[in-house]
């Protein structure tokens, strides 16, 4: 079984707790707006890292993409900033995680799971922190929900 650390928004803040949580976990998604090249490079030596550029990281990060498609075990990913810029064309694909709108979120569609972490940086909006931990065991997955206290 692997354990994922699902983020985004993190808005150059990499929060103690946000880090006791992607310290258990074997790889990391982060849907972008890292902010700043130093958070990236402060979760690269704690797991295997998939990473998009969101649109407050342009700047730096010409390096990273606007989408990616990726396995972990027999999970099919499809990740983006911002849910608009989702692919048409979804197929093979079991989970869909974006940010951008620091909200918490996830729906399954059409037999995928849609999540959004949440922001798990800086409070937007009046809504709390959050992110998200998924276990893979072969092509089966589960997600939680994490509350992200405010330190």
């Amino acid at each position: 079984m692997k354990r994922i650390a699902v983020m985004s928004d993190t808005h150059d803040v990499l929060r103690p707790s946000v880090l006791e949580v992607v310290k258990t976990c074997d790889a990391i998604i982060h849907a972008g707006d890292f902010a700043r090249e130093s958070i990236l490079d402060a979760l690269r030596p704690l797991g295997s890292i998939y990473a998009v550029r969101g649109n407050n990281d342009r700047m730096w990060a010409g390096s990273l993409k606007d989408s990616l498609r990726f396995q972990i075990g027999g999970v099919h990913f499809f990740l983006t900033h911002d849910k608009r810029d989702v692919a048409r064309n979804l197929d093979g694909i079991d989970v869909v995680i974006f940010g951008h709108s620091h909200k918490y979120f996830q729906e399954i569609i059409d037999g995928r799971l849609w999540l959004n972490p949440g922001s798990c940086g800086r409070p937007r909006f009046g809504g709390p922190l959050s992110m998200a931990v998924m276990e893979i065991n072969e092509a089966d997955y589960t997600w939680t929900a994490q509350k992200i206290p405010i330190d």
